[in-house]
């Protein structure tokens, strides 16, 4: 397949891209983030994306009406590796994160080597309501994953262990209350550890915190 082609009838189930179909307040998620990402809901066909960053724009070359109502497969191209498709495939199918390195194409071409990492996002009552993708440009197959991986472990463990278990709890797609009932604490108190979390790590937005945590193998 031609990298940014549409998928034969896809463009007829894209949903409305208006404000009531974006999950705010779930976009700050990703809004401030300097990593590529976007929320997609697979409570809709095909799984789209209903939002994304400024940097996932940067990075593919696509402009946000381009990309929204599209699978994250849109990326994909003839030397995509379909086993790397697969493994995201399976981590959607059952409901858990999953981070690869797979080769993906911009708008105008050009190949890249792209470390995506894809987790899901529970409700309050535990249902699956997004998933959450990003992504980033990296040199070649495994480049700098074992680095990456070793800095996230760092960072971690320089941690308070109530901060790590917050941090741990989002990693599993759970959000500030679940995480207050889990530990038995008040969603003001999640908060105040989840933004000194932020502070330790050195990351701005909960996506990054969440890719952080399991590049580390959280």
């Amino acid at each position: 397949m031609k990298p940014g082609t549409w998928t034969k009838g896809y463009a007829d189930l894209r949903p409305q891209k208006d404000a009531e179909s974006r999950p705010m307040p779930l976009a700050d998620m990703i809004a401030g983030s300097a990593v590529a990402a976007v929320l997609s809901n697979p409570r809709l066909p095909d799984n789209p994306i209903v939002d994304c960053n400024d940097a996932f724009i940067a990075l593919t070359g696509y402009q946000r009406d381009e990309i929204l109502g599209r699978n994250c497969r849109f990326l994909s191209g003839d030397k995509t590796e379909p086993w790397l498709s697969e493994a995201l495939s399976a981590g959607v199918r059952e409901k858990r994160p999953v981070m690869v390195e797979i080769l993906n194409y911009k708008k105008d071409g050009t190949p890249f080597r792209n470390a995506v990492l894809v987790a899901p996002i529970f409700g309050e009552d535990g249902e699956l309501e997004y998933f959450l993708g990003s992504q980033m440009e990296v040199e070649g197959p495994k480049e700098g994953t074992a680095h990456r991986a070793t800095i996230a472990r760092e960072k971690i463990d320089g941690l308070s262990p109530r901060q790590r278990a917050v941090l741990i709890a989002m990693a599993a797609g759970k959000l500030n209350k679940q995480i207050a009932y889990d530990l038995g604490l008040t969603e003001r108190t999640i908060k105040m550890h989840r933004a000194a979390m932020f502070r330790a790590l050195g990351v701005r937005t909960a996506a990054d915190a969440v890719r952080m945590a399991i590049e580390a193998g959280y």
